[in-house]
């Protein structure tokens, strides 16, 4: 998961892609990096690290130009410790081309020696997203044949990476001497907005991952951006856009609404946070069928994007809630840091109990999921030491059970809690005296409730059905080999072919 913004502007862009990164550092904290275009040159720089960190006077008095992209990498495919595979990417043929894409593809590694055999460009990192780019540049060169660019065969290039590419893909792209394009996949796993903004100077426009972006530097929502379609804006902030694939429907990844995208953002036309309220609504009638409400004292959150659920929940079951886990605002997301190790670590240092709040009290925790099991066997047994009597918990997405390869770091079923295990099993191993999961159909229609023009969801991490098609158990043990771990015997993913 990442979040990529561009903007096309009509004065000098490097503060605003700085303060939109900021907006959109919870989508990766691993690396950041900006490229600008100037006179015909690109301008760049990029290091791990978060937004603060990377970025000082000097690279942002370097980084010129009216246009420019950027992005905070959440590495999956591709995860290494070199700045190398921090984006942005460049190409310098054809007309030079830089690239940030937010996803992963499925079929990275057959394009990959297609683009060495056939189409002769060369790749310089295992990164899933310096393959999608060549195949850009490749597409574009051949539907140009050689020559000027124009909107028609600008998007006939995007077509034809419709066609060879498979799986999630968000993409912005910065051509030299012409401007800038945005496309996303034909299913529209990964989210993309478009804002606007009038200035005394002219119109400028930003794309980014998330409305939050746009509305936070002073722009306006326009739409999304549709799955499939491309956008391209030339350098005199002229927009003109296309539907590029052949067969497109959107499909969200479920997730985005569960745990990554911030509250306040708007996303294929939902609220963040009215469908995490939804969830909560959902959540606590299950919780009044599986759970005795009357051995509940108290309903808290496990911050911070819980919070709408568990006041909802509460509040639709008539229970107390209390604030009783204050958040170190200065540790990032455990579940978005590599390694297990850092993520066990970093719970205590995340995460404090206020004893008061649990002394003596049965009490129902809610948290958005549980992926590894990890932060929740650390919270439940911080809560049991703060003195809580019994320890209730709730998640307001159903048990993950199959890994996600479209951009989310939970490549195998070994890692996860849930797989060959039961609810029952699953609360013993946390240390919680009783669980509630959210059903994946209330879920689904907690979001459809806001949007019912969003007819399927990707929801592969909780039923193994994969979108794409070209998922299969093949493919995921070579995903968990890669990691050195096995996938659990009587485990099988399941394809879902594009309508």
């Amino acid at each position: 998961m990442c979040g990529i913004v561009g903007v096309a502007g009509a004065s000098p862009v490097n503060q605003l892609i700085y303060d939109s990164l900021l907006l959109l550092q919870h989508r990766g904290q691993d690396a950041a990096g900006i490229a600008t275009s100037h006179d015909q040159f690109f301008n760049m720089h990029k290091a791990q690290g978060l937004v603060r960190d990377v970025f000082r006077t000097r690279n942002m008095r370097s980084l010129l130009g009216n246009s420019g992209l950027g992005q905070v990498r959440y590495p999956t495919a591709g995860s290494s410790d070199s700045v190398d595979e921090a984006q942005p990417f460049y190409v310098n043929a054809p007309f030079g081309i830089t690239f940030v894409h937010n996803g992963n593809l499925t079929n990275w590694r057959e394009l990959r020696e297609a683009l060495f055999k056939v189409d002769r460009r060369h790749i310089n990192t295992n990164s899933d997203s310096e393959v999608l780019l060549n195949v850009f540049a490749h597409e574009l060169q051949r539907s140009s044949s050689g020559g000027s660019l124009d909107e028609d065969s600008l998007f006939a290039a995007v077509a034809a990476v419709h066609r060879r590419a498979k799986g999630a893909y968000a993409v912005i792209a910065q051509i030299a001497s012409y401007g800038m394009v945005a496309f996303r996949d034909p299913h529209g796993i990964r989210p993309l907005c478009l804002g606007r903004q009038e200035t005394d100077k002219g119109v400028e426009w930003m794309v980014a991952s998330e409305s939050v972006a746009l509305t936070g530097c002073g722009f306006t929502l326009v739409r999304d951006v549709q799955p499939g379609e491309a956008i391209f804006i030339d350098l005199d902030g002229r927009l003109s856009s296309r539907q590029c694939a052949e067969h497109s429907l959107l499909t969200p990844c479920v997730f985005e609404y569960v745990y990554f995208a911030r509250p306040d953002s708007l996303m294929d036309g939902v609220s963040i946070y009215d469908a995490r309220l939804n969830m909560g609504e959902y959540l606590g009638d299950n919780v009044a069928k599986s759970l005795r409400l009357g051995e509940i004292d108290v309903v808290m959150p496990i911050p911070d994007s819980s919070r709408p659920s568990a006041m909802q929940l509460a509040a639709r079951l008539n229970l107390s809630y209390r604030e009783g886990l204050i958040k170190n605002r200065y540790v990032g997301r455990t579940f978005i840091m590599p390694g297990q190790a850092v993520r066990k670590k970093s719970v205590r240092q995340k995460l404090s109990a206020i004893d008061m709040e649990f002394r003596g009290k049965n009490v129902l925790l809610v948290d958005d999921s549980i992926v590894r099991g990890t932060t929740s066997r650390e919270i439940v047994d911080m809560v049991r030491a703060a003195g809580a009597n019994k320890v209730f918990f709730a998640s307001a997405a159903p048990p993950v059970r199959f890994p996600n390869v479209y951009g989310i770091d939970m490549p195998t079923q070994a890692e996860l809690i849930a797989t060959g295990r039961d609810t029952d099993e699953v609360a013993r191993e946390i240390g919680a005296d009783g669980l509630v999961y959210q059903n994946l159909e209330d879920l689904e229609q907690s979001i459809r409730d806001l949007n019912p023009d969003i007819q399927r969801f990707e929801s592969s991490c909780f039923n193994g059905c994969y979108i794409t098609g070209d998922i299969d158990a093949a493919y995921l043990e070579r995903l968990s080999r890669t990691r050195g771990i096995r996938p659990p015997a009587g485990e099988m993913a399941t394809n879902e072919q594009d309508d």
